[in-house]
């Protein structure tokens, strides 16, 4: 089946706003499976990935990257997600965390990530070192925590929504919206968009009744919206048996020796698809007379 996730990037004003409005349903629920989210951490993740998505379609070149790392004092632990323009992937330390629902009845995605802790973002650009930015979490809830990190690390004002509503082990539904004033943006236009925030407040509840695309139309109606682009969005893993080589290649003479004398090979576990890879201890000599090479 087609993957229906997909991210639009849209122009507000003729060129004021930039807005990038998206679905990642079928995304989410691909990283809740692999890793057996429980519903808390599923809609973390989700937002994470929903956040992370919307960066990596900001990339320009063919080989660019950009992982996001959220360091939290939650039982969760560390989260990653990292988007290749529209391939997404993700894991976290403990993805099986239960929390008991908030006050309001809505998952306490806040606590299970901590309310305090770093926002880090990596921007492979292929040039000599990344670029790297980073915020203090503000809530945990992930948004407000990607607006935090725009304003300060980018100094780029935003508005961020991301949303996973969840049932059990299905999520119902996902998706994001970052909405960007550009350099120049006049005040009107930007206290129209905070009269209008309201409406984004319960993204994926609104998803429910509506396509992205009717979505646009009704939340930005007398601002001119024009879609320039659609981009498909999907969970995909890059992992692959030369990556794991170079991995175990990259641990040096001395830990490939220790692997090869005290084990009879060695199984590699990818992080973000739980796929397995195993290495004889033959497979490991040829690796280690690699390594010496380098």
């Amino acid at each position: 089946m087609a993957d229906k996730d997909e991210m639009l990037q849209i122009d507000l004003c003729d060129g004021q706003v930039r807005v990038m409005l998206c679905e990642t349903t079928d995304t989410v629920q691909r990283c809740a499976d692999i890793h057996g989210c429980t519903p808390v951490c599923t809609a973390a993740l989700g937002r994470l990935i929903t956040g992370t998505a919307m960066l990596g379609i900001m990339m320009k070149g063919e080989k660019e990257n950009v992982t996001v790392t959220i360091k939290g004092d939650g039982p969760m632990g560390t989260l990653v997600a990292v988007a290749d323009h529209g391939k997404i992937r993700a894991c976290a330390d403990d993805p099986k965390v239960e929390l008991p629902l908030r006050e309001d009845g809505k998952l306490d995605v806040g606590s299970a990530v901590g309310h305090h802790g770093r926002l880090i973002v990596i921007k492979d650009l292929n040039l000599k070192e990344n670029y790297i930015g980073q915020s203090e979490l503000v809530s945990g809830e992930i948004a407000m925590d990607f607006a935090q990190y725009f304003t300060v690390s980018e100094q780029q004002p935003s508005l961020v929504a991301l949303g996973v509503l969840v049932s059990g082990e299905t999520v119902l539904k996902a998706g994001g919206l970052l909405i960007q004033p550009l350099p120049g943006c006049p005040d009107e236009i930007i206290d129209q968009l905070e009269l209008r925030s309201p409406m984004f407040a319960d993204i994926s509840r609104e998803m429910t009744f509506a396509p992205i695309e009717q979505l646009c139309e009704d939340w930005f109606r007398g601002m001119n919206p024009k879609i320039l682009e659609r981009t498909p969005v999907s969970y995909t893993c890059s992992c692959s048996r030369e990556r794991m080589e170079r991995a175990l290649i990259s641990l040096g003479r001395k830990e490939l020796t220790a692997l090869i004398e005290e084990d009879q090979g060695a199984e590699l576990v990818c992080h973000f698809c739980h796929n397995k890879y195993f290495f004889t201890t033959e497979q490991l000599c040829e690796l280690l007379k690699e390594a010496q090479r380098e």
